[in-house]
């Protein structure tokens, strides 16, 4: 029996996994969690052997999460579930250990397929997303300049970010014009979603 952690914020689209899921003679779900911060106490307490793993979550986004499940709980395998098929959700997925990249629209067979082969051992990456990640390209942005260009993409001000960031103002306007400079933007703004849409966010 492969036991599978189901991680995701929107509980219809939980349910609906986890009686999918458990229709399978060989899968079944012992714990659905809503929040990333949710998910290393429950694997402590659960022991499952896939965890699944949506990226978009309030709080703590579920790679970050997925990064520190993988860092102390290496056994579990770890397959990210998106609506968003992002080229930089990818590799951000697959550094933080994950084994299987997987689109919610895929079909319910393939997810199923997903999980076994992930269980024994294998990874498993759409490969039309894995042509477009190559691509496009690894991000070029430094982890600081990613949290300043989230926070620019709230609408917070100069000032505002670097108060939450704990950083100079002038060390806010370097990072976000060296991201202007990475991602060919002319503002800001358009930076933050150009780096949103290429999942480097």
């Amino acid at each position: 029996m492969i036991r599978v952690l189901l991680a995701d914020d929107q509980a219809l689209v939980r349910g609906a996994l986890a009686a999918m899921l458990n229709l399978e003679a060989d899968l079944s779900v012992v714990a659905e969690v809503s929040q990333a911060s949710e998910i290393l106490g429950t694997a402590r307490a659960v022991h499952p052997d896939v965890a699944l793993i949506d990226v978009q979550m309030p709080g703590v986004d579920g790679l970050t999460a997925a990064a520190e499940l993988h860092r102390l709980l290496p056994a579990i395998r770890i397959v990210i579930c998106t609506t968003f098929g992002r080229p930089g959700y990818l590799a951000r997925a697959m550094a933080a250990g994950a084994s299987a990249f997987v689109v919610k629209d895929a079909p319910p067979a393939y997810l199923v397929d997903t999980i076994r082969r992930v269980h024994s051992g294998l990874r498993v990456v759409d490969p039309g997303l894995a042509a477009e990640s190559l691509a496009s390209g690894a991000s070029t942005l430094t982890p600081r300049e990613r949290d300043v260009l989230s926070a620019a993409a709230t609408g917070a001000t100069v000032g505002d970010i670097a108060r939450q960031l704990h950083l100079s103002a002038g060390t806010v306007r370097n990072h976000l014009s060296a991201a202007i400079g990475k991602t060919g933007a002319r503002t800001s703004a358009e930076a933050a979603r150009i780096a949103d849409s290429n999942g480097w966010l």
